[in-house]
Order: structure tokens, then sequence, then C-alpha cells
């Protein structure tokens, strides 16, 4: 895929990413910051607004404010910047690749941005779940992360099986080919 088209495909997946991200943590900001929880469909989807000093459900808020901006902040950021240079320059990343690895990558750069511009803080707003069984309150931009992941992980599961089907046929179509092997052995 040429590196131009790349370039689009990643750059409008980030923006949408980032756009819905922002502009939904904005609305939390104003809306649900002063506010008690609400909840909705029978207790199953929660809206309560949240600042996260951690990384995903809060892991790591308990380590120094040093760590936590090396590990979520300059660490995420050269992973961030690595990501980039790898499907750009990477010929063998297909569309679909890119387009998954951008869903991670908008929402990851949507979630550094809150921390560069929240001193360290990610606004976080909502929480799924039944009953005790619920989710840790998340955003927009953990969305995105989640989704570009299971994409690849997808993507990466039809992709083997997909080899192991041509492995398999090749194998049935050829299978004098292994006796023939072994006797020049």
């Amino acid at each position: 895929m040429p590196r131009l088209n790349k370039l689009f495909w990643m750059l409008m997946v980030m923006t949408l990413c980032i756009g819905c991200d922002q502009v939904t943590k904005s609305i939390a900001q104003d809306k649900l910051k002063t506010e008690p929880m609400q909840s909705f469909l029978a207790d199953t989807f929660r809206l309560q607004y949240a600042e996260n000093t951690g990384a995903f459900l809060s892991l790591g808020s308990s380590l120094s404010k040093t760590m936590r901006t090396v590990l979520f902040t300059v660490l995420s950021g050269v992973l961030l910047i690595a990501l980039v240079f790898y499907i750009l320059l990477n010929a063998d990343v297909n569309l679909q690749q890119t387009i998954a690895l951008s869903f991670i990558l908008g929402g990851g750069i949507s979630n550094l941005a809150d921390r560069i511009i929240n001193d360290g803080k990610v606004v976080d707003f909502m929480n799924m779940g039944i009953g005790s069984l619920r989710t840790g309150i998340f955003n927009v931009a953990d969305v995105a992360i989640m989704a570009g992941m299971a994409f690849v992980l997808l993507m990466n599961i039809h992709l083997h099986r997909s080899s192991r089907k041509v492995s398999e046929s090749s194998e049935a179509m050829h299978p004098h080919d292994k006796n023939v092997k072994s006797e020049n052995k």
C-alpha cells in the first residue's frame, strides 16, 4: 500500500478518534464534573466524572508523579511515534492494519494530550456493568484503543487460520513430497 494512502487513512482515523474523544471529554468536564453519577438502562451504563492519573483502569496511579510522567507521558509518546513510523515505513502493513493501528494511535494521542494539558491526568467518564460486576471508568480514547487492539487480534487470528488452511491444503495436494524429502535424507 502506498505511503501516501497509509498517511491519508491514518490521519482520517486519528482525527475521528481524537475529535470524538476530546469533544466528549469537554462535555464531561462541563456537564458531569459537579454532578452526581447518572445511571441509564437499569444501571448498566453510568456517566460519572473522574480524573485518572494512572493508565488503563487506573493502573499505576499509586506510582510517584515522576514515575507516572516517565511511563505514561514520555514512554507512551515514544511508543506512539514508533507506531507512526511502523505504519508508514513497513511495506507489509495493509489498509486494514493501518486502520486498526490508527485507532490505537488516535486513542493514545488523545489520552497523551490529556496528560500534557491536565498535569498528568486523563478525563474518564463512562462505566458499564451489571450489579457489582463493572468496568473501570473509561473514555472514548480507551474505546478506540481497545477497538484497534481487537481488530489487530481478529486480523491475526484470521491470518493464522488462512495460512494454516493453505498449508493443510498444500500438504493434502502433495502428500508424496513428505516421502520424497524423508527419502533424500
